[in-house]
């Protein structure tokens, strides 16, 4: 068995960290990764992305453990292919929040991933997929998205930077919905109160494991409450500056397998990819 590695749980986001951007990880992030569980330590993936968009990559990696998903509403079991936890956005709070917004910037372009490990995702008229490699069904109207229960909305505005859209949608939602930003063209609302931090956690006691253990990548201001939680936060180098102002470090981006390098270090370092480069926060 390798040697022990300084953190027992690898909490990585998906989009933007992990993966690169044509949604593939390197074969050094995958070695990396082997490595990480060979010194005993459990990786577990921290998304926005719901169970059902997050499984086949699941599939890709052999994992059948723990996976958090939908910004932390959900904790799946990808061996049992259930989910052990989840919580549901109420559907007339999402409807009444939506209106809030759109009184204060006009329409915006809605969409809403349904709970459960089946759960489609629904796109009304106007909504453009943030990732095109992600199925989405695309319904008649918004009424048609309220079918069944939801995890989740996401917002698209046609004018306004994500920036823009997440602050008015914060100013005026209130306890509604929490607000988070987790990629270009993706603001949701979730349940008041969940964060990613909170599927975090809960995963976290259910395989015997503390902050204190955990170390944490990500690239996006809904990554900074798992920052908070974790003993480590490391935001990549295509990060959004609010992660990097909370980073305890800044690795190289995604698509320079920022993670493997962390990882490569904690675990000795890897000689055939040649020297570790990063930067360190203050």
């Amino acid at each position: 068995m390798a040697a022990p590695i300084a953190y027992s749980l690898i909490a990585t986001d998906l989009d933007g960290t992990l993966l690169r951007g044509d949604d593939t990880l390197s074969d050094r992030s995958l070695a990396a990764l082997a490595r990480v569980a060979d010194a005993g330590a459990q990786h577990l993936v921290v998304t926005g992305r719901p169970a059902p968009r997050v499984r086949p990559l699941l599939d890709d990696l052999g994992a059948t453990g723990l996976a958090v998903c939908g910004q932390g509403a959900q904790v799946y079991d990808a061996g049992a292919d259930r989910l052990l936890w989840s919580i549901t956005l109420d559907r007339e709070l999402a409807e009444t929040a939506l209106g809030k917004i759109e009184a204060e910037v006009g329409q915006v372009y809605a969409a809403v991933d349904q709970d459960g490990v089946d759960g489609l995702t629904l796109i009304e008229p106007g909504y453009l997929m943030p990732h095109p490699t992600l199925p989405a069904v695309r319904v008649d109207r918004r009424d048609d998205l309220w079918g069944e229960p939801i995890s989740k909305v996401l917002l698209r505005h046609p004018h306004l930077s994500d920036d823009e859209l997440a602050g008015t949608a914060r100013s005026v939602v209130g306890s509604l919905a929490t607000v988070t930003m987790s990629g270009p063209g993706t603001v949701e609302l979730q349940p008041c109160g969940i964060t990613k931090a909170t599927g975090l956690a809960l995963a976290a006691e259910h395989l015997g494991l503390r902050p204190a253990d955990t170390i944490a990548f990500g690239d996006m201001p809904n990554d900074i409450p798992m920052f908070d939680w974790a003993a480590r936060g490391v935001a990549m180098a295509n990060a959004h500056p609010e992660l990097k102002a909370v980073a305890d470090e800044v690795t190289l981006s995604n698509e320079d397998d920022g993670i493997a390098v962390v990882l490569e270090r904690l675990l000795g370092g890897a000689a055939q990819y040649g020297p570790l480069t990063l930067s360190i926060e203050p």
